[in-house]
């Protein structure tokens, strides 16, 4: 018995990709033995994410790293960093932002429910763009640059395929010409691991990733990688500081110096605090991410995916499909179901295999155009065979509309 089993929750067959509601990804032994060890000694977690901020800054190129509980808190945290920089009285009054630059200009068909993170530090998302292009609109660079106002502190650019909008690159060069930051969401953007130096390569000030995707590191961490001020202005705005002066570990560098009039007090990244296992565990975890053969991994999950379709191939009313998308080489299988042959919609089926036992959880992205896929990243071992074998019994309706 696991102890998912002891506490009466069943284990899932994960063929959704990194999902949040699955569980994320699976951390290698050595992350979690590394954990494990770290659990068992007291440490200053200022150094530790002096440690961790060194480890990021080799792997992304950026000049300083931070980890938080999440990619979606550090889109908060990044946001809050550009509003309040290393202004004590501005981080002690997030998220109101009265009298401050708390705008973020983002492009129309960048829009989606994660840009929700950047309300939260106190920003007002400016959106920017045409309706009635295909698509979700369009937007073009001088419309950026015209949204600019005194009241502007930062450009948010989510990484997506979305057709239509000003690229990083030209988004940088604006946002820097008027002294603002460039925040990019790129929480789902590994693999490929290329795309650690990328964006930062590309101009923006402050990258964000999953910690618990690809990197394979515990579910609830994230990566900021990004200039030194903001790192700087992320880590007091998060750090527990329920301190005095007097003994502040820091009150060399900032209140002796005259940097700072005092600490500041419970910034509002406190909410989003990390703990020294999750520190190590992400850390071990991207050390091991670049060290990862990654043209081996592909050609496992191509294969994984291929094998999956030839067992899925001839069944009455199901078209298979294996796409790689070259920005990003994780395989997925596409089932297009024709309803009237299959006799159940997308949406049954993926209901029907995530009520089954096991439950496998499949990806539904595209069930609204009648397709199921199954994404590898998730997927252990053998478990290809018992989705094919699943899915085969569910789909023996041949009935005809």
């Amino acid at each position: 018995m696991n102890v998912y089993e002891r506490f009466g929750v069943k284990t899932v067959i994960n063929a959704a990709g990194t999902q949040t509601r699955a569980g994320g990804t699976l951390m290698d032994p050595e992350v979690t033995a590394a954990m494990s060890e770290a659990a068992r000694n007291f440490v200053r977690i200022d150094e530790l994410q002096d440690a961790a901020s060194r480890l990021i800054s080799e792997a992304t190129g950026a000049e300083a790293g931070y980890v938080t509980s999440g990619a979606s808190a550090g889109i908060t945290l990044a946001v809050a960093a550009s509003i309040a920089g290393i202004d004590v009285d501005r981080m002690n009054r997030l998220p109101d932002t009265s009298g401050m630059a708390a705008e973020v200009i983002v492009q129309r068909p960048h829009r989606n429910a994660y840009d929700h993170a950047a309300r939260v530090a106190g920003a007002r998302l400016v959106e920017v763009g045409t309706s009635g292009f295909p698509g979700r609109g369009a937007s073009w660079p001088w419309q950026v640059e015209a949204a600019i106002t005194e009241r502007t502190t930062a450009m948010l650019w989510p990484v997506s395929d979305v057709p239509g909008v000003a690229s990083l690159a030209e988004v940088s060069e604006i946002a820097h010409r008027h002294d603002l930051d460039v925040i990019v969401d790129a929480a789902a953007a590994l693999p490929p691991v290329s795309n650690l130096r990328r964006f930062i390569d590309l101009g923006a000030d402050v990258v964000i990733f999953s910690g618990g995707k690809a990197i394979r590191g515990p579910q609830s961490t994230g990566i900021v990688a990004g200039r030194a001020d903001l790192i700087e202005s992320i880590a007091l705005q998060h750090q527990d500081m329920d301190v005095y002066p007097q003994t502040w570990s820091l009150r060399g560098k900032y209140l002796e110096s005259g940097v700072l009039p005092g600490p500041p007090h419970h910034g509002i990244g406190r909410g989003f605090k990390v703990g020294k296992e999750e520190i190590v565990g992400l850390m071990v975890a991207l050390e091991r991410y670049l060290a990862r053969d990654h043209e081996a991994e592909a050609t496992l999950w191509l294969d994984r995916m291929n094998a999956l379709a030839r067992c899925l191939d001839g069944i009455a009313g199901v078209t298979t499909e294996v796409l790689v998308d070259p920005k990003r080489p994780v395989p997925v299988l596409r089932l297009h179901l024709d309803e009237c042959i299959v006799g159940k919609s997308a949406y049954d089926m993926v209901n029907e295999m995530a009520e089954g036992d096991p439950p496998i959880i499949l990806s539904e992205g595209f069930a609204f155009n009648g397709v199921i896929g199954v994404n590898p990243l998730g997927l252990q071992d053998g478990e290809e065979a018992l989705i094919a074998e699943r899915l085969k019994s569910a789909l023996v309706y041949s009935g005809s509309c």
